[in-house]
This record gives C-alpha cells, sequence and structure tokens, in this order.
C-alpha cells in the first residue's frame, strides 16, 4: 500500500459517497488508476465496506454505555458461546475480548435507562457463565473518529 492508497483510504473515510471523479480531481489523477486502486483495495479486504454514520439521537437512541464483563469460566467453548450470544444482541454495537481485570468490553445503545435496564434483566442476565458486569454511562461522546492513514 503505497501514498496514494492511503489518501485514497482517507478520503473514503471521510465521506463514503465520495465520486471517483472527485477523488481523482484531489489527487491529481485521472479516475481509471483511482477506480482499479479501489477495486484492488476491495478485493484485499482493505476496504470491508462503505456505511453512513447515523445520529444516534434522530433514532432515539441516545443512551451509551460500555459494559465490562467479567466471566465465570475461561475455556475456550465458554468464551465462544459468550462471543456467540452477544453478536445476537442488536442493543451491542461492538464486543472487544480483553486482558485485564475484565474479558470483554461491550458497546452498547438503547433509548433510555429503562431500556438498558430490560437490556440487562433479559437480555445479558440469559447469557451463561457471566460473573460480573460494570456499567459506564457515556456522558458526552466527545470524537468518534476515523482510523489514522499514515
Amino acid at each position: 500500500m503505497d501514498t496514494i492508497d492511503k489518501q485514497i483510504i482517507s478520503l473514503l473515510q471521510g465521506d463514503a459517497k465520495i465520486t471517483i471523479k472527485e477523488i481523482a480531481h484531489r489527487l491529481n489523477l485521472s479516475t481509471t488508476p483511482i477506480f482499479e486502486r479501489i477495486k484492488k483495495l476491495e478485493e484485499n479486504k482493505v476496504i470491508t465496506g462503505y456505511h453512513a454514520q447515523i445520529d444516534k439521537e434522530a433514532l432515539d437512541l441516545s443512551l451509551m454505555v460500555f459494559c465490562a464483563i467479567t466471566l465465570k469460566e475461561h475455556h475456550a467453548n465458554y468464551l465462544k458461546k459468550f462471543e456467540t450470544d452477544i453478536i445476537n444482541l442488536d442493543e451491542v454495537l461492538s464486543c472487544y475480548h480483553l486482558g485485564g481485570n475484565s474479558d470483554y468490553l461491550l458497546q452498547v445503545v438503547v433509548s433510555d435507562i429503562s431500556s438498558y435496564h430490560v437490556f440487562i434483566t433479559q437480555k445479558l442476565a440469559n447469557i451463561e457463565n457471566i460473573a460480573t458486569v460494570q456499567s459506564s454511562f457515556v456522558m458526552k461522546e466527545i470524537k468518534e473518529g476515523k482510523l489514522p492513514v499514515f
């Protein structure tokens, strides 16, 4: 991956709807090599998709919570089962397997504290092998960014 590929990635991260013509104009190249580079980046799974950024509050999803999860057992089959169960929860935007005090960190989005209570008591509580859940509520989102492309 060279500097031009990185510039293309940076432009696409900023605006997934930017046209090949506009990218070519900004990079002072013709459209054909830009098209070919994007196609190659997609084929090599560097670009894995194109996404719209949605205002969470416009969808009445204004409460974001980070949940630190500790499991009772750590055998591979327990980890796999937990991960499979979490993948099926729509409220979970992201899930990270951690090293340290907690085993997993979930990013959860719901409409309000009542909805979060339902999530914890009716969904998360039904997942086997969870020892503890520690919730941290987002007061203000400071930065939601793109990957640094150097």
